[in-house]
């Protein structure tokens, strides 16, 4: 799994990198109050099951903010597919929080649901230790998510408008996804133009398979995250 080149935040404007940096010490925020009780990040979301199923979403029914249409969820596959991960969060925006000329890509097999409000784009995915740290982020084929495609410059503009600005289920844990969303927008924009590039090589590949629904291709990218060395690099990228 490659690193993001950190030097490359140099190049960032100003008003971003200091987003950044603010978002980081959000994140920061939500770990210190959590950890006054010893709790983390996932524990947190997950502390009032009683039993935790593989493949469940927790909270049931998602968190979604009805006024920016942000929406994530929280699960985790069978340990034998994802070593040295407890879980995953998978965020989305959905069309109403979308620009209004954003439209799906157009693909072969674009089909529109019957639901308008179903036609989500999903952002990226954090992957989560046993300790509820982040470890690294990473992007889906199409069917993972059951979301509508959409390209990877239209996915590019909903980076900024994630939020979920309420205090249910979980006051801490809502503004960590929001800021990590932030902290890690170059990171995120680089995966998802990845996602597009592997998909593309991938249907040249198999040209008589429907590429968004091969189960040969579930992560189109990854990359691996540390919190204190990203908020070092934007310090460091800060500096006059």
């Amino acid at each position: 799994m490659r690193e993001f080149d950190t030097d490359m935040f140099a190049s960032l404007p100003r008003k971003t990198l200091i987003d950044m940096r603010d978002a980081g010490e959000r994140v920061l925020e939500c770990h210190r109050i959590l950890d006054n009780t010893g709790d983390n990040i996932v524990g947190e979301l997950i502390k009032n099951v009683d039993t935790f199923f593989e493949w469940n979403h927790y909270p049931d029914g998602d968190v979604y903010d009805n006024k920016t249409h942000s929406q994530y969820y929280y699960h985790a596959h069978p340990p034998e597919e994802r070593s040295g991960e407890h879980g995953h969060f998978h965020t989305f925006i959905r069309p109403d929080g979308m620009p209004e000329d954003m439209k799906p890509a157009d693909v072969p097999d674009y089909e529109a649901p019957e639901d308008p409000d179903d036609a989500l784009s999903h952002i990226a995915a954090f992957s989560m230790d046993n300790a509820g740290l982040p470890i690294k982020l990473f992007t889906t084929n199409r069917w993972v998510t059951g979301e509508i495609w959409y390209t990877a410059a239209d996915v590019h503009r909903l980076i900024d408008l994630f939020l979920i600005d309420h205090a249910q289920p979980s006051w801490p844990v809502n503004m960590w996804i929001s800021s990590m969303v932030c902290l890690f927008d170059p990171q995120i924009r680089a995966l998802v133009t990845e996602r597009d590039r592997v998909i593309e090589a991938w249907q040249a590949e198999h040209p008589d398979a429907s590429v968004f629904e091969d189960r040969a291709l579930e992560v189109t990218s990854e990359l691996g995250v540390d919190i204190d060395a990203q908020r070092a690099a934007i310090e460091a990228a800060l500096k006059p």
